[in-house]
Formats: C-alpha cells, structure tokens, sequence
C-alpha cells in the first residue's frame, strides 16, 4: 500500500480542516475509501498539528467532493504542481474569480474558468 500523499500546512488558519475520520463520516464512506481518493488525487491533504485532514472547501454540505475539484488537481499535477503548490493556487486570493479564490470558484460553478486557468499554468 502506498502512503497517503499530503502536503505541509501551507493554509492560513481561518481554513478550516477535517480529519479523515470526520472527512468520511461527511462523505458517508469508509476512512479507507477517503485515503484511497486522497491517493488517487481526489483530493488533497495537509498535515495541521500532526493530524492528516482535509481542508473544509473541498467538500459540499450534501456530502460530496467539490464537483470538479478531482478535475483540477489532476491539472495542477500534470503541469508539475506539488500538493504545497495546488494548495496554496486553489486558496490564492484572486479577485477576478467568483468567490475571490479558485476554489471558491469551484464551489461556485463547478470550474470550467478555474481548469482552464490551471491548464494555462502548465505552457
């Protein structure tokens, strides 16, 4: 089995995190099936005082991952991102976005603009 990739906690502390166990009750999965998305990119997590979580924005109040988010960090990889680097982009301040972050904007409107702007990232 391999490790769960995470990243330094490289968020601001007004973001919120949950640890996996919170993170699949949320989900209504198994802690295994969260670690399996984290592995296969789904989704990302940071290290916050020693405790794996998942940052709170990445998932919706019905249960599901942010519709569209799996797309983007599969993105972000391939133009080289590390999980340090697709964090700080997706919580980034930026203004033109609806929301003011990309991923707010995936929140929002599921993400065409944020993937595009990601894959611009890559050239």
């Amino acid at each position: 089995m391999s490790a769960i990739p995470s990243a330094d906690d490289v968020l601001g502390p007004d973001v919120e995190v949950l640890p996996l166990p919170d993170v699949a009750d949320r989900l209504a999965l198994p802690v295994t099936k969260v670690r399996q998305a984290l592995r296969d990119g789904q989704l990302l997590a940071v290290r916050r005082n020693g405790v794996l979580s998942v940052p709170t924005p990445f998932l919706t109040a019905d249960g599901q991952i942010v519709k569209g988010l799996p797309g983007t960090i599969t993105v972000l990889a391939d133009a080289g991102f590390t999980p340090d680097d697709m964090l700080r982009w997706l919580f980034e301040p930026d203004e033109t976005l609806p929301g003011g972050t990309p991923i707010a904007a995936l929140r929002a409107t599921g993400g065409r603009e944020v993937k595009r702007r990601a894959q611009a990232l890559a050239f």
